[in-house]
């Protein structure tokens, strides 16, 4: 929070339950104005229903949200947030500009039609019926409805589904075009590059409970273990001498030798690195970090939650070649 404005959404011990299952279990999320965020998780981590939650669409059991510090519904009565979901919202038999023109009457104030179809960049289908537009068009019509009340914040749910690469990268251009103008956005997908590239924080969410939280970097990072790689001519051909003593080095989880490349998963990367470099003939040895599909399915995968969730911050993102 800055200067006294509120956060664009500040969520505090959020639970929802359905019957016996607990489908949000304490979730805490303050998103500040002007964010872009990603929500990620597994099916059935508690995205949805959080989301729910967030856009007054399901009560919670327990727990709070305010956007803009008002109730969800006075936010979304006033204009301040809009959502783009995966499907529904279209008459197919009108037209781009007959639909828009149909949204804009239900508020007291809106954007310029012809304005929110060029930053959605679909002002050339202007005249086109809905039923005559591809799936990624449908989903960018969306987005310009969204657009038309001028929202505060957006919130996204896999908004690229049925976009080709191209149609992609453009969409998240007009959307950081506007998050540039001070706009937040939050926005749960499935494709893990978008969260990587565009957002400027992920969220990832795991049996109800947030997990982590911070910049991709930051997630990554906080993956446990390293990637050891090294060139190391004939490693595979002597896989049967070289594999168990890699094996057997502090720390490794995971050993890959295929033609003269070695790849060693490990929690104690500077061990196996020392190994390579003065037991072996190994050069071109580098250490990274996790991608964040790795440290995605490590944070999310099956086992306890982590017990506190926090700003990544203090973690450190190394990468190193020697």
């Amino acid at each position: 929070m800055n200067n006294g404005t509120p956060p664009a959404i500040r969520a505090t011990g959020l639970v929802k339950r359905f019957g016996k299952q607990t489908a949000v279990d304490g979730v805490d999320l303050e998103v500040a104005q002007g964010e872009v965020v990603a929500f990620l998780g597994p099916n059935g981590a508690g995205k949805t229903t959080t989301i729910d939650m967030i856009l007054g669409l399901g009560r919670p059991d327990a727990g709070s949200v305010e956007l803009f510090g008002m109730s969800p519904r006075s936010a979304i009565a006033r204009g301040l947030v809009s959502a783009v979901m995966q499907t529904g919202g279209l008459l197919k038999d009108l037209t781009v500009r007959d639909i828009m023109r149909l949204n804009a009457s239900l508020f007291s104030s809106t954007i310029d039609v012809d304005d929110a179809l060029e930053r959605a960049g679909i002002l050339q289908l202007a005249s086109r019926k809905i039923e005559k537009c591809s799936g990624g068009e449908q989903q960018r019509l969306r987005f310009a409805m969204a657009l038309l009340s001028d929202p505060g914040l957006l919130i996204l749910d896999e908004p690229t589904t049925g976009m080709d690469v191209e149609g992609r990268r453009s969409f998240w251009n007009a959307i950081h075009a506007d998050a540039a103008r001070g706009r937040t956005v939050v926005f749960a997908t499935h494709y893990l590059e978008e969260a990587d590239q565009y957002a400027d924080r992920i969220v990832l969410i795991r049996q109800g409970r947030i997990v982590a939280d911070g910049s991709a970097a930051e997630i990554k990072s906080m993956a446990a273990g390293r990637t050891v790689e090294a060139v190391l001519e004939g490693a595979e051909a002597n896989r049967a001498e070289l594999e168990p003593v890699l094996r057997a080095l502090p720390g490794v989880e995971q050993v890959e030798l295929r033609g003269d490349r070695i790849k060693v998963r490990t929690a104690a990367s500077d061990d196996t690195a020392r190994h390579l470099l003065t037991a072996t003939s190994a050069h071109d040895v580098t250490i990274t970090s996790q991608n964040l599909e790795q440290a995605f399915l490590q944070l999310t995968g099956d086992g306890e939650p982590d017990p506190e969730h926090q700003r990544l911050g203090q973690h450190e993102n190394t990468e190193a070649a020697r």
